[in-house]
């Protein structure tokens, strides 16, 4: 009798050896998907549940030996709902591993220097995994921002975020990332500057961000109009032109554009717009805070993105004769 209980104790130990030896064996295999794909786990979910979706994709065989390894390892019924990436060649095991640790599935939004606001606003609008829900007027509201206008208030920058997360979260994140890099870059500011505030280098930021073809001249372009603030010149500088005209800019500025009195053509108003026009990186910021020390007035487009710089009305002349009248 004694032989006979050991004998079952025995096979017992064996059926359960061969069961744990088959189930990881199971466990490493890879999912039957040819191509990264998509998939996402609903909440509440178990992995019963996800044993079950799968088996019914054809992507494992049985749903059994997933449920058989719940049993013996607790741990693989802690996985976080989400949307995940599932990617050929990785084992079964590996790919529960990555949805208990809740690593879900990245996608991107990219906000550019010089766009405005309301492109900003468009770029998540056209995203294909976020619903835009916010105007320019409500998005003052979303970051607490004390104007009617938040133009300049988001940084351009990718931002990373995950299927769910709402457009509030996302525009929230870039407002603060702006607060952020406007005060580290203040404080960093040169002596003696003709700015009354953080958000006046913001709006001369924008103006230098609108205005630079190349990286390199943005310290010289700020030169100029910081030379300008300090004589009481008119900046006279066309993306304001534009940005004030809104909608009805058809790709060309004409005399009468000029002329035309808006808050933002400096042409006709004196010192800064009342906000900035476009969004702005550090560099711009750091060019509106920390301007080259030059004797520039002046500075024309060359037609390769650079610009030709004098400090004379003079000098000024011939390179606009020289580079646009070509005379």
């Amino acid at each position: 009798m004694l032989a006979l209980c050991l004998t079952f104790i025995l096979l017992l130990a064996m059926a359960a050896a061969y069961v744990v030896h088959r189930t990881g064996q199971e466990l490493q295999r890879p999912l039957s998907i040819s191509q990264p794909t998509e998939w996402t786990l609903n909440k509440g979910a178990s992995t019963i549940g996800l044993a079950n979706q799968w088996s019914k994709q054809g992507w494992i065989e049985t749903s059994f030996w997933i449920k058989v390894a719940v049993r013996l390892d607790s741990s693989l019924t802690k996985i976080k709902a989400g949307t995940y990436e599932l990617t050929p060649g990785v084992s079964v095991r590996q790919q529960l591993e990555k949805i208990i640790r809740g690593e879900q599935k990245a996608f991107y939004l990219t906000l550019v220097e010089g766009e405005t606001v309301k492109q900003a606003l468009a770029r998540i609008k056209a995203h294909p995994k976020l619903t835009l829900t916010h105007t320019p007027e409500s998005l003052a509201k979303l970051i607490d921002f004390d104007g009617a206008n938040p133009e300049g208030m988001l940084f351009p920058d990718t931002y990373q975020f995950h299927l769910g997360e709402t457009d509030s979260a996302l525009l929230t994140r870039a407002a603060k990332r702006m607060r952020t890099e406007i005060d580290a870059v203040w404080k960093q500011r040169a002596n003696q500057l003709p700015l009354k505030s953080s958000y006046e280098m913001v709006i001369l930021a924008s103006i230098i961000e609108k205005e630079t073809g190349v990286a390199a001249e943005r310290p010289l372009i700020a030169s100029v109009f910081v030379n300008r603030l300090r004589k009481g010149m008119r900046l006279q500088t066309d993306p304001t032109v534009i940005y004030g005209m809104g909608e009805r800019f058809d790709g060309d500025i004409r005399r009468q554009d000029l002329r035309e009195k808006t808050p933002y053509n400096t042409y006709r108003i004196n010192g800064l717009p009342p906000t900035p026009i476009a969004l702005v990186g550090r560099e711009a910021l750091e060019a509106a805070a920390r301007p080259l020390d030059s004797n520039m007035y002046y500075f024309v487009a060359k037609g390769d993105g650079s610009h030709q710089f004098s400090q004379t009305l003079a000098e000024h002349n011939r390179a606009v004769n020289q580079y646009i009248r070509n005379k």
